[in-house]
């Protein structure tokens, strides 16, 4: 099988690209950039043709979310019509798409986690481009997997996870807002957990996608706020012998650190659809910055 991955410079795509690896994957497309540019949708179908991949998995997209609000076309023609091409171009063919998309689509009102099939209603640039890309998928008629995930971070790149550890080793206190609640979650877990779904599908991926209705949720297990994620990362930092600058992190609130979009205040995900499609329980939060911590330390050190 050769399997296309979009965005492999990216978190959620190398991630995929070490894991399908590992587990022996047939083939493996992971173009650059150059090759395969989401900013310029009309030259992916002729990518497409090219590289002829029997399943495409799209990770790649435009995250800057704050940058997003001044820059709504770029965000939307990445996040939006770009997955709407690949989509195309795969359900003409037959080829299953998995495509990769985001807890922004909903307003983050309420306290229960969302499910699958709660109405939508993005507060941002960026979620209404992430949402445009789904109905782009969904439309194009074809076989395919929706996995909304969030608060995504891993040992390399650019994300949470790695600039607490910076500015916790150069600030003597942090602050960090303490009321948006989600699931802290390594790329490495999303990554495993897609391998696992492909791999209950060898014999018919759409009729493993139909097992989920073509959209699941998928984070690490458990739930907390930034704050509590930033805590638990000094605190894992101290365990490691890493040396810490920062004595406290302080709890404050949305309000006390204004950003240009939006953001969710509820960004949990309900899990139930992929725990009863697919039988996967995705490890603890905390597991996963343990293991994310432990692969960075001894470069800390």
């Amino acid at each position: 099988m050769r399997i296309l991955i979009t965005g492999t410079s990216g978190q959620v795509g190398r991630a995929l690209r070490e894991v399908l690896s590992a587990r022996g994957a047939d083939e493996l497309l992971c173009p650059p950039r150059a090759e395969f540019d989401l900013a310029q949708p009309a030259s992916l179908a002729s990518a497409l043709d090219r590289f002829a991949p029997d399943l495409i998995l799209n990770p790649a997209a435009y995250t800057a979310v704050d940058r997003a609000e001044d820059e709504v076309e770029l965000a939307m023609t990445i996040n939006g019509r770009a997955p709407g091409v690949i989509a195309q171009w795969a359900a003409g063919r037959r080829v299953p798409l998995l495509h990769v998309s985001t807890d922004y689509v909903f307003d983050g009102s309420g306290e229960r986690p969302w499910r699958e099939d709660d109405p939508v209603g993005p507060l941002s640039a960026y979620g209404r481009s992430k949402l445009a890309g789904e109905e782009a998928v969904r439309s194009a008629g074809g076989p395919h997997l929706i996995v909304r995930t969030a608060w995504v971070f891993a040992s390399e790149g650019a994300n949470f996870m790695r600039t607490m550890i910076r500015l916790a080793r150069e600030r003597e206190s942090l602050r960090v807002v303490a009321d948006q609640k989600g699931t802290p979650t390594s790329a490495r877990s999303i990554a495993q957990a897609i391998a696992a779904i492909l791999a209950q599908g060898t014999a018919d991926l759409p009729a493993a996608f139909a097992k989920a209705e073509g959209l699941v949720h998928l984070t690490n297990s458990g739930a907390t706020s930034w704050h509590g994620f930033a805590s638990a990362i000094v605190d894992g930092l101290r365990q490691r012998d890493i040396a810490v600058k920062a004595a406290a992190v302080e709890a404050i609130t949305t309000a006390d650190f204004p950003t240009k979009a939006k953001r969710p205040a509820n960004s949990q995900l309900d899990l139930s659809r992929l725990s009863t499609a697919y039988g996967i329980v995705p490890p603890t939060w905390q597991e996963a910055l343990a293991r994310e911590l432990d692969e960075v330390a001894p470069s800390l050190r």
